[in-house]
């Protein structure tokens, strides 16, 4: 049975339409590495409000952060056909500017497959 090999453009976790999860027992775990990087815009009322604290979540900075490891942590259970990886690094900054937030996040793993995801 001849293998058939993925182009760039295709999506690796379907097969004929079908969703499959990626088979990558036969890789060896090498460390590996994303980063990402964004802005989310907010409106100048939410800017103030967040710098002043003035939100009943207190420091909306530091919770979001919170989330962004706790997500990073969990992805496998979030989205589907993601494999469970340990991740032995998470690391998520925001810094708060005057149009919104500034966001960038950093995993890194030794594993068998890609941190991309998470």
């Amino acid at each position: 049975m001849e293998k058939k090999a993925h182009k760039k453009s295709e999506f690796s976790h379907f097969d004929g339409g079908r969703a499959r999860m990626v088979d990558v027992s036969r890789k060896s775990a090498v460390i590996r590495q994303a980063r990402a990087r964004g802005k989310i815009f907010l409106s100048p009322e939410t800017v103030r409000a967040i710098r002043e604290r003035l939100l009943p979540k207190g420091d909306v900075l530091t919770v979001a952060q919170i989330a962004g490891i706790s997500g990073a942590k969990r992805t496998a259970e979030l989205i589907p056909l993601c494999h469970p990886i340990p991740l032995g690094f998470v690391d998520v900054q925001l810094r708060l500017e005057e149009d919104g937030i500034a966001a960038e996040s950093v995993v890194r793993t030794a594993w068998q497959t890609g941190v991309e995801m998470e």
